[in-house]
This record gives C-alpha cells, sequence and structure tokens, in this order.
C-alpha cells in the first residue's frame, strides 16, 4: 500500500477509502473505468483534510457529486475523485431551506413542497446534487438556482472557508466564479416563498409528465449534451443538420430529442466524443453554428 493511500485512511478512515473504484457506477452516463482513488468524507473537516492531503502530495482530486453532468474516460483516471455523497444533511428554517453540497435537488424540492415553499418546482427533476447546481447555475423551465440561492458556504484552495453571496458566485449561464475561483460548495442557503402545498404538488407533477414526454428520461445520458447558443437551440440545430438518430457505437444521438446524447447499452466514452465532434462538424457546415459541449470531462 502506497504511502499516500496510507495518509488518506489515517485522514479519512478505511471504509471512506477505496481503490480502482469503477466511475461508471457513479456516473448518468454508465461510462467510465476505473479512478486511482474514490473517497467518501463523512464531514466538511475530513473533506478539508482530504483536499490538503491531495495538495501537498501534489495529487490531482476531483469533486464529485451525482455525476450526472460527467464524462469519464474509458481508461478511468489516475487521480483521486471526492464524492459529497455523505455531505447532504438540509433542514428548513423558515421560508429558507439550508443543505449540504451532497444533497441532491430532487429532494430539496420535495422537502420544499412538503413544507408549503414554493420556487423550487423546476429542480424537481433535475437529477444533480446542490453544489453541482451552483456551480452550473443549473435551471429548467425558465428558473435558475440564481433565482432561489441566497448564500453559499465555500471552499478556497487555500483551505480558508468563505460565505459568498449569489452576486459575488457571479451566476449565469451554466457558469459561475466557483468555477473560475476553484471553489468548492460546502453548503447554501435557499430563499423560497410561503405557497399552497397542493399548487407546488401539481407543478412538480406538470413539469415532470413534460420532462418524460419530451426527455429520454429511459437511457442512461448526462442530460444536454450541448449549452444552448445564442439566438438558438442545440437541440433544433442538430435535428436540422439530420443527425436524429445518428449513432456511433452504443451512443445515439435521442430520436426522442436531438439536445441529448444516450447509452444505448455499452456505450464507451470514446463513442461519446466522436459522437459530439461529429455533430458539433455538422452542425458546423449546416448552419454556421459552433457548439459548445456542457459535459464536464474527466481523464478525457
Amino acid at each position: 500500500m502506497s504511502d499516500f493511500c496510507q495518509e488518506l485512511i489515517g485522514v479519512l478512515g478505511k471504509d471512506c477509502v477505496r481503490k480502482e473504484e469503477p466511475m461508471r457506477n457513479h456516473t448518468t452516463f454508465r461510462i467510465g473505468g476505473p479512478v486511482q482513488f474514490f473517497v467518501t468524507p463523512e464531514n466538511t473537516k475530513d473533506l478539508t483534510r482530504g483536499i490538503h492531503l491531495c495538495q501537498k502530495a501534489g495529487k490531482s482530486y476531483f469533486i464529485l457529486g451525482r455525476g450526472s453532468n460527467l464524462l469519464v474516460s474509458d481508461t478511468g483516471w489516475r487521480g483521486v475523485v471526492i464524492s459529497m455523497e455523505h455531505l447532504s444533511k438540509s433542514c428548513v428554517q423558515g421560508t429558507s431551506i439550508v443543505a449540504g453540497a451532497g444533497a441532491p435537488l430532487s429532494r430539496l424540492a420535495r422537502e420544499a413542497r412538503e413544507a408549503g415553499l414554493t420556487g423550487l418546482e423546476f429542480a424537481a427533476g433535475i437529477p444533480g446534487t446542490l453544489g453541482g447546481a451552483l456551480v452550473m447555475n443549473a435551471g429548467a423551465y425558465g428558473s435558475e438556482m440564481k433565482d432561489v440561492l441566497a448564500v453559499a458556504t465555500v471552499l478556497a484552495p487555500d483551505g480558508k472557508i468563505h460565505r459568498k453571496d449569489k452576486k459575488e458566485l457571479e451566476l449565469g449561464y451554466r457558469t459561475s466564479s466557483i468555477i473560475k475561483n476553484g471553489y468548492v460548495v460546502l453548503e447554501a442557503e435557499l430563499n423560497l416563498k410561503e405557497g399552497d402545498k397542493n399548487a407546488i404538488g401539481q407543478r412538480m407533477e406538470d413539469l415532470a409528465f413534460q420532462r418524460k414526454s419530451k426527455q429520454p428520461l429511459e437511457y442512461p445520458s448526462a442530460g444536454s449534451t450541448f449549452k444552448r447558443p445564442k439566438g438558438h437551440f442545440a437541440g433544433k440545430l442538430i435535428d436540422d443538420a439530420g443527425l436524429r438518430g445518428f449513432s456511433v457505437g452504443q451512443a445515439q444521438v435521442s430520436e426522442k430529442h436531438c439536445g441529448f446524447v444516450i447509452n444505448k447499452g455499452g456505450a464507451t466514452a470514446e463513442d461519446v466524443m466522436k459522437l459530439c465532434e461529429e455533430v458539433r462538424r455538422r452542425v458546423k457546415e449546416h448552419s454556421g453554428v459552433e457548439l459548445e459541449p456542457e459535459i464536464k470531462k474527466l481523464g478525457l
């Protein structure tokens, strides 16, 4: 056992450190080879100590929510994946919800409904965590995280913890200063409004129906594959270029929604990469629009 592995176990405990963990088990694409170390800190203190250990050893690390916007190399990655799954506690405080970065958005939306709080209905079908949603300012059906965020607690690369309001986090379309500054989201407070519990539930059901009827939820994917180009919709551009159902290996442009690349079963990261490159090339050729990938990559 390497000295670094022993130090990780010493900091986090044996049960929180796995070696050569297949990332296909931790991404919604169901794609990805083994990572050298997969760790699951139990609390913020252990998370901070684990990151510090990686920095001291010169070891690359990656913060993981639910892997809902991530494509991992078929050969894996020789680094440390730090899962936020245990940092997921949440509580309702008046008209606010305070939650750890690892809290699933879908759970927070349900908790808001049960408390009769409105404003988070749009997030009920988003498969990621609170932390990941803030990093990318996730949104759907005309609403975004910046509409409900009050303040976030972040860990800076120098180990200091800061509280940042949404203005300081510069939340924009699929971007934020969290990325630019290398912050790790630890916790956030969401400001909601009092509402009718039944109306909130009905709105969530309506959005779930829309999502199910329009998106290929029956297949593994990473959600929208490309960012929305200004003045256009990525799915329409892809469809207009004749790419509905286009495949490379077991990766396919969804026939239900061309903005999604799906795993038909056994797709590799190489399949997805080749498909996306060809989609971008053909869309550029057909419409002159350059598509920008929305998916994060690890080991690629």
